[in-house]
């Protein structure tokens, strides 16, 4: 029941905005949870990086004096890759087209941590 909720967000979220190409919901030790991706993409692969780079995102917000970490953004030159806190023990992935407007999508993925969070 509880999966199918976090599956619900994520097309949720999806559907907000047509940028959004993937999405995953990730425990803070790197296993997904819950996974919208493409069939190509090892969810496994992308769980550990994930949890690694909210890790060493909250280590640098810290060391540098910047309060809190909100989100790691991850910009190639194929789009971008948002990683923000969806509760104390998980992680919203979000992977973005390159043309994205992404003030919507940080609100929309604002939005879907917040909701992650009050269900886990």
């Amino acid at each position: 029941m509880r999966e199918q909720i976090l599956r619900t967000i994520l097309s949720d979220l999806s559907g907000a905005s047509a940028d959004i190409e993937a999405s995953a919901i990730i425990s803070s030790d790197g296993l997904t949870i819950v996974a919208l991706l493409p069939k190509e993409v090892d969810e496994d692969r992308v769980g550990a990086m994930a949890a690694a780079m909210l890790s060493l995102g909250e280590r640098t917000a810290r060391e540098l004096s910047r309060g809190t970490l909100e989100q790691v953004m991850v910009k190639g030159e194929e789009g971008y890759i948002l990683m923000s806190h969806a509760g104390k023990d998980a992680v919203l992935t979000v992977i973005a087209r390159k043309d994205a407007k992404l003030g919507l999508i940080f609100l929309d993925t604002k939005r879907a941590a917040k909701s992650i969070a009050d269900i886990l």
